[in-house]
């Protein structure tokens, strides 16, 4: 019964063998068709032609993704460390919705949330490797947290001045009716989205927005450099993460999670 488990663990969770492969690229096509089934069932004339055959894939799709979530709690040493894990709570809410729509009407629909299984695709195409690479990036996002928040103040302080600059110079006759109003066209101004919906229309103004234009550029640039300077500083540690319990602090080399105690079949 052991070696069962394994073997069926070694399918689902791992990405090393042929099958696992072949599973796991199986698995993402029938997320992706039954997505693309949602998407067309929501189309009125698609729904009067196929809705019965719409009906049916769903719950095609549904049951076998259920057995597919009943199989990996079943395989697993710790099923609490699936199911409450990102992927266990990804997985459970792509068949809710289907089993909900029997008591509500219209809840099917959110079986759209089964795009974020595709997430899988990182372990299929051995992206794995790239994930350190995010992690880093966090990890530098985190530690210059405070020196983006002063740079956000800042520019929310900028923006409030400009904004009232421009009341002040433009006025009612011009679209800028109130400080909120004028404030919203200069961070749509400073972030150089430009709407169109409120532009300056004397000379002064002009000039002032293009000041404001020129102005948003280099303030773009700011964020940039200060995560990049983070980066430079921020260790990025030679760990993997366990397919079964998404822990990122499993160090490399070892054949068991050290949170949920799963075996390792990656090569990460």
């Amino acid at each position: 019964m052991g070696s069962f488990k394994e073997k069926i663990k070694s399918v689902i969770f791992g990405t090393t063998t042929i099958y696992g492969k072949l599973f796991d690229i199986g698995l993402i096509v029938s997320i992706m068709l039954s997505v693309i089934v949602v998407m067309l069932d929501s189309i009125s004339g698609y729904h009067e032609a196929y809705g019965d055959l719409f009906y049916l894939l769903e719950w095609v799709f549904t049951i076998l993704f259920t057995i597919e979530y009943c199989l990996r709690i079943y395989c697993i040493r710790l099923p609490s460390s699936y199911i409450f894990s990102f992927f266990g709570i990804i997985d459970l809410l792509a068949i809710i919705p289907t089993y909900l729509s029997v008591l509500f009407p219209g809840a099917a629909v959110f079986s759209v949330i089964r795009v974020l299984r595709v997430l899988r695709v990182f372990r299929v195409l051995k992206l794995v490797q790239f994930m350190g690479e995010a992690e880093q990036l966090r990890k530098a996002m985190y530690a210059s947290k405070n020196k983006i928040f002063v740079f956000l103040f800042y520019v929310m302080t900028l923006v409030v001045i400009l904004g009232s600059v421009m009341y002040l110079v433009e006025g009612e006759e011009s679209g800028f009716d109130n400080i909120p109003r004028s404030i919203y066209w200069a961070i749509v101004t400073l972030t150089t989205v430009g709407y169109g919906d409120i532009s300056p229309q004397t000379n002064l103004g002009q000039v002032i927005a293009a000041m404001i234009m020129i102005m948003g550029y280099s303030i773009i640039a700011v964020p940039t450099g200060i995560v990049t300077s983070a980066m430079r500083f921020t260790e990025n540690k030679q760990q993997m993460q366990c397919a079964v319990c998404e822990d990122k602090n499993q160090r490399k080399g070892s054949k068991f999670c050290n949170n949920c105690g799963a075996k390792f079949h990656n090569d990460n």
